[in-house]
């Protein structure tokens, strides 16, 4: 019996040890995946792209990005979702993904809080209203004019069906008292060029998405969505002082887990992203492309989580928002 009991004790021991060994190995392994369930050249990609580079740098170990986009970043989620919840599949996600298309579609294939685990607020992504280059409309103040004079007759693109694009033009025109007709989009990055290519007659995106076509004189910005004016842009007036007094607009870019991550994992990948956004180069990057550096707990994370659902889903059904 003694005998005994010494074999069970010594092979629970053994696989004690084995899960600290492959606790402590992580992420020896294999490289992370990072899924980013939008276009390439989106403000969250271009966030995923710095902060990924210097998280790989410190670890020492390769953070490859994998742009998944679709259906609202139905697609890109749900593949984090059903992946093995090892540390080597993680999710760089919007508030859109999270907290606007789960308000939106009645028939989620995933629970945002039930099958992600939270790791890190990384930054916010501050948004613009932009048109194309030649346009008559130089500030959102005229937008809501010629608006008003054409009723339904202007239109404006998004990244999809319940995309931050179309939440934030949707709240504009409902509080602007205006009516455009959405165009869906596969992406935030083929919703700018519509507008470059003058296919729509305005957008919201985020500023780090039309950064290059602004510079490239494809799309003008005639308002930024931000409380005050943006240091990158100073001669641009904000959308609330310029048509829409206490219009305000952002995104989030966050970085989930599978649910089931070991909570050090996802302690480690916490620690991770603050330690990259402590780096002086990665925080001028971020804010060239029109993003403010944030960070967060995951249980931060998980909260704000919550609170942007409830926000959401609140302003969603008193602006009579549908995903079409």
């Amino acid at each position: 019996m003694i005998r005994t009991r010494r074999l069970v004790l010594s092979f629970l021991c053994g696989l004690a040890a084995t899960g600290l060994a492959h606790a402590q190995a992580w992420p020896t392994a294999k490289p992370i995946r990072m899924v980013v369930p939008l276009a390439a050249g989106s403000a969250v990609d271009a966030a995923a792209r710095i902060v990924a580079q210097k998280m790989s740098q410190n670890m020492g170990q390769a953070i490859v990005i994998e742009n998944k986009p679709g259906a609202a970043g139905l697609i890109g989620a749900g593949e984090v979702a059903k992946a093995a919840p090892d540390g080597y599949t993680i999710g760089g996600f919007n508030d859109s993904i999270m907290t606007m298309v789960p308000n939106l579609n009645p028939k989620m294939p995933w629970d945002i809080l039930r099958d992600f685990e939270p790791v890190s607020l990384v930054a916010t992504v501050e948004w613009g209203l932009v048109v194309p280059t030649d346009a008559s409309e130089k500030s959102a103040a005229d937008l809501i004019a010629l608006a008003k004079q054409k009723p339904g007759q202007l239109n404006y693109s998004s990244g999809g069906n319940g995309s931050p694009q179309h939440i934030a033009m949707a709240l504009f025109a409902s509080q602007a008292g205006v009516q455009m007709k959405h165009v869906p989009y596969k992406g935030a990055t083929q919703a700018a060029m519509g507008v470059g290519g003058k296919e729509v007659d305005a957008a919201f995106q985020g500023i780090a998405t039309v950064t290059s076509l602004i510079k490239a004189g494809k799309v003008r910005l005639i308002g930024v969505t931000t409380p005050r004016r943006m240091p990158q842009f100073p001669d641009v007036p904000t959308v609330s002082e310029s048509g829409l007094a206490g219009f305000e607009f952002n995104s989030w870019f966050t970085i989930m887990a599978p649910a089931g991550t070991p909570k050090d994992i996802v302690g480690k990948l916490s620690a991770e992203v603050q330690k990259a956004l402590g780096d002086a180069e990665v925080r001028e990057k971020l804010n060239a492309q029109g993003l403010t550096p944030r960070g967060s707990t995951p249980d931060e994370l998980g909260t704000a989580t919550r609170a942007q659902l409830a926000k959401y889903g609140a302003l969603i059904k008193a602006n009579n928002i549908t995903a079409e």
